[in-house]
């Protein structure tokens, strides 16, 4: 490869690396973290489930870790 050519390829890699940087104010953060914008199908289907896990395991918290709702890990 020449040199033009390396050149030009690290400048695109540079911009392509910094094209994803961005500040998150506090205040925005809320919106970002609805349930909503999590990758499941139906957000609100897992937290009725979670809901339904906690009354039937009669214990709340804990949510996708070891152990079972006796308090034994």
């Amino acid at each position: 490869m020449t040199t033009k050519a390396i050149k030009l390829l690290a400048i695109c890699a540079a911009a392509l690396s910094l094209s994803a940087c961005a500040a998150v104010k506090p205040y925005q953060r809320e919106l970002l973290a609805k349930p909503i914008m999590t990758f499941g199908p139906d957000p609100y289907e897992d937290v009725l489930d979670l809901h339904m896990l906690e009354a039937r395991e009669a214990s709340s918290g804990g949510y996708g870790s070891a152990g079972g709702g006796c308090g034994c890990n």
